[in-house]
């Protein structure tokens, strides 16, 4: 599904104040610690509670696994000014029904600074500049206000409710659904004039 050009490990993302690679083995002690905050994992369907290191590890290596298949594109969130601190994780997914899913989540201390919004814009450009994904989906719990708002600043549009199911709670949640198509995307590209740089990185105009 996804290009070639995303399933190498030397695959990186740039914005003005973050920097996306591909998750690594020594990220394991702050995905314990950030995504260990049960205020972080409630509102996600794949993130257990407690959180335990064989979870971190089993999530490095299948993210690294689905990047490398093409199934995926799994990426971590860091700081430009430190590039081994994880302080989150941003995904796209090809679901069973064809469909690439957005995934993300930040550590709490990070709430609040328009890192998400920052990170989202930067994966959607790279999927609809360098793959012939028609549209994205994504999927946020009724109460996640601030993951709405996210979808919204990033042009996604209601799609309707619904109930999800969260495999690793064990339980079905309500759910309001979003989508962003190619087209208007396309008409909201203003938001910045990334650039494909030779590493290759993703980079945007300052």
């Amino acid at each position: 599904m996804f290009p070639d050009l995303f399933r190498d490990d030397v695959f990186t993302l740039e914005t003005a104040r973050l920097f996306l690679r591909w998750p690594k083995a020594k990220d394991v002690a702050l995905l314990i610690a950030e995504a260990g905050d049960r205020r972080v994992a409630e509102p996600h369907a794949v993130i257990p509670h407690p959180y335990r290191p064989d979870d971190a590890i089993r999530f490095v290596s299948e993210a690294r696994s689905q990047n490398i298949e093409g199934k995926g594109v799994y990426l971590a969130i860091t700081p430009r000014k430190d590039q081994d601190r994880l302080i989150g994780v941003i995904s796209l997914r090809l679901r069973s029904t064809g469909e690439v899913s957005l995934g993300y989540w930040l550590g709490v201390q990070h709430w609040g600074k328009g890192y998400a919004t920052e990170a989202a814009q930067a994966v959607l450009d790279a999927a609809f500049l360098y793959s012939d994904v028609k549209a994205i989906i994504a999927g946020v719990r009724v109460m996640n206000d601030r993951s709405r708002a996210v979808l919204e600043r990033c042009g996604f549009q209601y799609a309707g409710s619904g109930m999800s199911e969260r495999p690793a709670w064990g339980d079905r949640v309500s759910t309001d659904n979003y989508r962003l198509t190619r087209g208007t995307w396309a008409s909201l590209k203003g938001w910045r004039a990334p650039l494909l740089t030779e590493k290759p990185e993703f980079r945007e105009s300052a």
